[in-house]
């Protein structure tokens, strides 16, 4: 631990959440930060994003606006969104920063290997939500819909894109979260293993809430990667639980011959 830092069994709780709002307040500085070039492109990355349902509504229809500031908006929100990605390796990076205190000296070292695959595993789960999930959803409603003709303001496509590809996004951080989970004892692999059968209905529930559609199908495409994100995650707990006893055995070799 580096010198004048506190550890953090011996910090308080305001101090606990002094660190936190320092990290926050970095993360909001540099997400701003990130915002103004990505004003730039927003245009540009709408069309892009617009894409999953463009491809889908008939010939010469687009989708519209019903307010006067509606595209402005839209433009700042792609902008915010464009830039929390384009920040997400420095924004896991003050996550690590402010857990890294409480891991062992040598699990410290981690910082790149940790800001990698959770930043790899942020945007794959975006990439997968953008180029899978969201297609199948916008194609399964644009159908039931066929009988009518399509309405679809800019808001509401964006909202829905939004949830789907943040949401899953976030889901695809299992393997990270379990990972400080287990560095905690809170969760274990035999835990995990022995809660299975709970864990596949949570993980379609959480499918049902993340997918706007109602079929099995789409749920399925998002319900079946997160199995194997559970599986990996069960991995992960049981290295970093032979890892934790290791630490342990190693820390009291030294104190005994201190």
């Amino acid at each position: 631990m580096s010198k004048g830092k506190k550890s953090p069994d011996n910090m308080t709780f305001l101090e606990h959440l002094e660190d936190l709002r320092k990290r926050i307040f970095y993360s909001f500085i540099a997400v701003i930060a990130a915002v103004i070039p990505a004003w730039f492109f927003s245009k540009d990355i709408f069309n892009i994003l617009a894409r999953p349902i463009t491809r889908f509504l008939p010939e010469g229809e687009q989708l519209v606006f019903n307010s006067l500031p509606a595209p402005f908006f839209l433009y700042m929100k792609v902008a915010f969104m464009t830039a929390i990605f384009a920040m997400a390796p420095f924004l896991f990076l003050q996550v690590w920063y402010f857990v890294a205190p409480g891991l062992y000296r040598k699990e410290r070292k981690n910082v790149i290997p940790f800001v990698l695959f959770t930043t790899v595993f942020f945007t794959g789960g975006a990439a997968f939500a953008f180029l899978v999930v969201f297609p199948f959803a916008c194609n399964f409603f644009l159908n039931m819909g066929g009988e009518f003709q399509a309405l679809i303001t800019i808001d509401q496509y964006f909202s829905l894109s939004l949830r789907i590809i943040l949401g899953i996004a976030l889901v695809f951080e299992m393997p990270t979260l379990v990972f400080f989970l287990a560095r905690m004892g809170l969760i274990s692999a035999r835990v995990m293993i022995k809660h299975f059968k709970y864990a596949v209905l949570l993980i379609f529930v959480i499918a049902a809430v993340i997918t706007p559609t109602p079929d099995m199908f789409t749920q399925s495409i998002i319900a079946v990667p997160m199995l194997g994100l559970y599986g990996l995650s069960i991995l992960i707990a049981l290295v970093v639980g032979k890892q934790k006893q290791r630490a342990r055995d190693e820390e009291s070799e030294e104190d005994l011959s201190g």
